[in-house]
């Protein structure tokens, strides 16, 4: 159904009575459950046992499934691709929000030239939603080294005057009287802290175990949660919910199913290949390009893109971000020079220097031993959402996973397709919470239905339009639109996780705990059911066989 802008556009809304789940990817076979149960007594003859005894094989798997022995149906993995209206989403965040981490975690962020910074969640949690205003002296300045005196001199530039504190034995006395200088001469001038929708955290290729980058993509507040403490052999320690998944030598497990003496994936390096200097003329020639620019890229007084500290434009140098040994074609490019001061600057020099010569390290997750665990209270946590492929971040230096990742409508412009129910769909909720049940309504009441979402579909989307229009950015326009829209997402889980989903979202004769989902989150549930029990045929009757609850 067409509707039509105060501009004249024409807007093609379209309507959906049905959700769309697709398997897009899978590594999930009854085997892998009987594999990793059997693993512990008959080792790797545990890969001969299953085409032995077909009938053995599926009494293993009722066996697990009834009295709970839940870790052997975690060792798989399915992604759905699922299109369905936004309120079914906020279902699948219900269950997405028990992977929760606390709030003082540590998440490494690495910037596009391969530097690393360690933030908190909470703060990543405050800066994401609601920004924050730091106030910032108008005095700058510096301490440096005086050669002829022996001792450090230190000078702030404030209000457009050079103030000269005097010479101090250490750099750290400098730093001192400038502080003091600071806290009696505050300034007034507020900035706004750096965006951090733009940052990337540091992950990793769960084949090669090779360091890569990944943009945040959401940062979530989950609620007051009870949480373990886990701390390994290296002195790392991971405070998170029982269900959180972490990454181990032998795929992922749930953080509640650790033990001492078990091993997690953490940080770590592995040596490089050596790669060759850059010859003497050609750095040269680098140096006295980079030094010309120096006064049109450097401010009056600028900030070390290293430590963030202010100086006038004297105290500063231009610095390659990436690396000329890193990446030659860059060598001359200006948006590759960011200013440093002259202690960061020559840091860096030496150790891009040594990392030539002697080939330096990459960055590798590596196993860490678990020494223990135990519990930990509870208090608010919080989460993070990352892009693919890889969905994993590190957390205080140990690697945890992310699986939920939903259409975002602040990078791309949301199509119109909503949904309105079908004639099959229930209408009329008859008893209270708990106890009600949903019947038929008549056929008046759905043209009633159909009719008023349509018409209000139809105006919402046309004012998003109309906003889109005349410049106002994406994440702002779209807050006009309804949670009928049809939104889409890549959902991983394994069999287990997916048995917990099932047991809440759909309705069922066999269930043990009768659930009453609403219909359109059940859809999603049927189709997501029906593709694994394609996939693992014996797990699927075991469940239904066992009251339909998840081991």
């Amino acid at each position: 159904m067409p509707t039509e802008t105060t501009t004249g556009t024409t807007v093609p809304v379209q309507f959906r009575d049905d959700v769309t789940v697709d398997l897009v990817k899978h590594s999930a076979s009854d085997g892998d459950v009987l594999w990793a149960a059997r693993v512990s007594t008959a080792g790797e003859q545990s890969l001969e046992e299953l085409t032995k005894d077909p009938e053995r094989s599926k009494g293993l798997i009722n066996y697990l499934m009834r009295d709970r022995h839940g870790s052997p149906f975690e060792h798989n993995s399915m992604t759905f691709f699922v299109s369905a209206p936004i309120f079914v989403f906020r279902e699948f965040m219900r269950h997405r929000v028990g992977w929760c981490l606390a709030g003082d975690t540590e998440i490494t962020l690495e910037s596009e030239g391969g530097s690393l910074r360690r933030r908190q969640i909470k703060d990543l949690y405050d800066l994401w939603h609601h920004g924050v205003e730091d106030r910032m002296p108008l005095s700058v300045g510096g301490a440096t080294w005086h050669a002829r005196a022996g001792k450090w001199m230190a000078q702030v530039l404030w209000q457009g005057e050079n103030h000269y504190l005097g010479l101090y034995e250490s750099r750290e006395a400098a730093d001192s009287a400038m502080a003091e200088f600071r806290e009696e001469h505050p300034g007034a001038r507020l900035r706004r802290l750096e965006s951090v929708h733009r940052d990337q955290v540091r992950c990793y290729d769960e084949d090669t175990l090779r360091a890569q980058r990944a943009r945040i993509v959401d940062v979530m507040e989950s609620g007051v949660k009870s949480l373990i403490r886990i701390t390994t052999r290296s002195g790392r320690t991971l405070r998170c919910s029982v269900d959180h998944a972490v990454l181990t030598p032998d795929g992922w497990r749930k953080a509640g199913e650790l033990a001492a003496g078990d091993a997690v994936m953490t940080a770590g390096t592995a040596p490089s290949p050596s790669e060759g200097l850059v010859p003497p003329s050609l750095r040269r020639g680098i140096g006295v390009w980079t030094s010309m620019q120096r006064t049109r890229l450097i401010a009056e007084t600028d900030t070390c893109h290293l430590c963030a500290r202010t100086f006038p434009r004297e105290s500063l140098a231009l610095d390659h971000v990436v690396p000329v040994g890193g990446d030659l074609t860059k060598a001359l490019d200006e948006r590759n020079l960011a200013p440093a001061c002259e202690d960061c600057h020559a840091t860096k020099s030496a150790s891009e220097q040594a990392l030539a010569q002697h080939g330096g390290t990459i960055g590798v997750a590596v196993p860490d031993a678990i020494v223990d665990i135990a519990d930990d209270g509870e208090e608010m946590t919080y989460d993070l959402s990352v892009a693919g492929p890889w969905h994993n971040f590190l957390a205080n230096g140990i690697v945890v996973h992310n699986s939920y990742n939903e259409e975002s409508g602040r990078y791309r412009e949301l199509q119109p397709v909503f949904y309105v129910p079908g004639p099959e769909r229930k209408l009329v909720q008859q008893g209270r919470p708990g106890k009600y049940e949903f019947v038929h309504g008549t056929a008046e009441q759905h043209e009633a239905v159909r009719g008023a979402m349509e018409e209000s579909y139809a105006h919402s989307y046309a004012a998003y339009q109309e906003m889109l229009a005349a410049g106002v950015a994406r994440e702002v326009a779209r807050a006009t639109l309804p949670v009928g829209l049809f939104s889409s997402m890549y959902a991983t889980c394994n069999a287990r996780s997916l048995m917990h989903f099932l047991g809440l979202r759909t309705q069922h004769e066999l269930a043990a705990t009768p659930s009453f989902p609403q219909r359109e989150i059940e859809m999603v549930g049927e189709r997501m059911e029906a593709a694994w029990a394609g996939l693992m045929p014996l797990t699927h009757a075991a469940f239904n066989a066992n009251g339909r609850v998840a081991p």
